[in-house]
């Protein structure tokens, strides 16, 4: 499960670190985003027509054959095991499959006392990508496109928080992930397991569980309960 991340950085970084063609990203995302939740909108790197693009893509995938713009079950997250066979999913698996810029993400430890919130990071910080798929809904006076975060098993550093974890997806990889011609099931799933580098995970607020909050005090650690 993924419910929120961060992506503090510049629209400038983002298109050097990503390597991007076309940009469709506006003025706000030269400001940093502490606080990204289902619904709202987020850069997405995809195969464009002369190279990669970053645009905006609402984060809850909606798939184009879908009647509404706002599905009856939660899309934000794709599970890497059923990814390639749930309707809501297989046809973006086949061909739309994208790259979501991030630098850390957010997870809940439940105790006895409630749940806990944990920041999570490549050690050391800075960008990498989780795998996504992105769809684009053609109704409505212009439509819009959609994005889903994929999901696997935790690796032993998250698994004392969650059982789960997005999938961060090697840079080396990059490159075949966003292929649309790349067809080979297999492979592709093959990519889609847990991170094995290094990650900082620790306790933040209880700032972070509203969406309204976008600020350092997100990421600010806290004592463990």
């Amino acid at each position: 499960m993924c419910g929120r991340y961060n992506l503090i950085t510049d629209a400038e970084a983002l298109v050097d670190f990503f390597d991007i063609t076309r940009s469709g990203l506006d003025a706000s995302w030269s400001e940093p985003h502490y606080n990204l939740a289902p619904g709202q909108p987020v850069p997405v790197v995809r195969a464009g027509p002369v190279g990669r693009e970053l645009v905006p893509a609402r984060w809850g995938l909606v798939p184009h054959w879908s009647k509404e713009s706002r599905p009856k079950y939660s899309t934000i997250n794709a599970r890497a095991e059923t990814v390639a066979e749930k309707p809501a999913y297989r046809e973006a698996f086949r061909r739309k499959r994208c790259l979501i810029p991030a630098t850390g993400f957010y997870e809940w430890k439940h105790t006895g006392e409630g749940k806990n919130p944990y920041h999570i990071r490549l050690a050391g910080g800075g960008l990498f990508a989780f795998a996504g798929l992105w769809d684009h809904w053609p109704k409505g006076d212009e439509g819009f496109d959609s994005c889903s975060i994929i999901v696997t098993d935790a690796n032993a550093a998250m698994r004392p928080v969650h059982e789960r974890m997005p999938v961060i997806l090697n840079p080396a990889l990059y490159n075949a992930w966003l292929n649309p011609a790349h067809g080979n099931r297999a492979q592709l799933q093959s990519m889609l397991v847990p991170w094995t580098g290094a990650l900082e995970i620790y306790p933040v607020s209880q700032r972070v569980n509203s969406p309204k909050h976008n600020d350092a005090g997100c990421i600010r650690p806290v004592e463990a309960s």
